[in-house]
């Protein structure tokens, strides 16, 4: 991505700063990416420490400015206020907070169980909210504007079978995002949301099209998938200034997918025993990389 796809002015977000969670990669790495060639400083954090350093290293090779990488697993509160410590300590209050970090996988219901459940509940949803609340406490008390974009999907309005975990917990940020933009407006915080259409990303596309074969969506009435400066522009948007009369919202931008099928996972239930056993070894297989990733980390 250059400044060209773009759709603001240079130097737009200049002395601001923002933290992206799960920023070292897929859609975080992208809008991390947006607000950097707008002159804004980012902190990234992963539970990946490899990836967000690397992610860091390659951003400001390409870009030049500022990128720092922090490892953080946001599932455990005691990392978010140290990480959050020492991002204060590094030059003040954060503008911002995008609450990307997120899992998900495909599978049906009953073959979950509860600690599968909590992989992907105490990220997406516990994760979000202790994120969210760590830095609106300081922003509060400082007296401090700011914008929370939460990343989510169009299943918080229509629910989505085979990922009900995920569908449960970014329907919290959704309660979230529209509570507390009237909790805290009147005190300088802001609230909004996007939830993207089918943007593919490597680690997406492991979970969530197992099956393997081109990662499309299928029935999109443009006939494509979105592409990331299309994400960017909108993450920036609603994050930079020109934006503060737009609070409490959830945005689609998904080419008008969740009107024409629903945009969500419902066509897995064509599926047989065999498919989901093939799911569940690929999915497995991408996990135990993962865990590889971390360790040598």
């Amino acid at each position: 991505m250059t400044l060209d796809d773009l759709m603001f002015k240079s130097g737009l977000l200049a002395g601001r700063r923002y933290l992206v969670t799960g920023g070292g990669s897929g859609l975080g790495r992208v809008m991390s990416e947006a607000l950097l060639l707008l002159g804004a400083k980012v902190y990234i954090c992963g539970r990946r420490a490899p990836v967000v350093e690397q992610s860091a290293q390659e951003l400001m090779h390409q870009h030049g400015g500022s990128v720092v990488a922090k490892t953080c697993d946001i599932r455990h509160e005691e990392q978010i206020v140290a990480m959050l410590d020492e991002i204060w300590a590094d030059g003040g209050a954060l503008d911002g907070l995008v609450n990307n970090a997120a899992g998900n996988f495909v599978s049906r219901t009953e073959d979950l169980s509860m600690r599968a459940f909590d992989a992907i509940a105490n990220i997406v949803f516990r994760g979000s909210f202790a994120m969210t609340l760590h830095c609106g406490k300081r922003w509060l008390a400082e007296g401090k504007a700011a914008s929370v974009l939460s990343i989510l999907t169009t299943w918080v309005w229509n629910g989505s079978a085979f990922t009900v975990p995920s569908v449960m917990s970014k329907s919290g940020l959704h309660a979230m995002t529209q509570s507390l933009a009237v909790e805290w407006a009147g005190r300088g915080i802001r609230f909004n949301a996007i939830a993207p259409g089918l943007f593919p990303t490597e680690g997406m596309s492991a979970r969530l099209n197992p099956g393997g074969g081109e990662h499309k969506a299928k029935g999109n009435p443009m006939d494509r998938n979105g592409r990331m400066p299309e994400l960017a522009n909108l993450a920036v948007y609603l994050l930079g200034p020109g934006s503060e009369y737009v609070n409490g919202q959830t945005i689609a931008v998904d080419g008008a997918q969740f009107q024409a099928t629903g945009g969500n996972f419902s066509a897995l239930s064509a599926w047989g025993d065999e498919e989901w056993r093939r799911a569940r070894d690929s999915i497995a297989g991408r996990d135990a990389q993962d865990r590889r990733m971390r360790s040598e980390g």
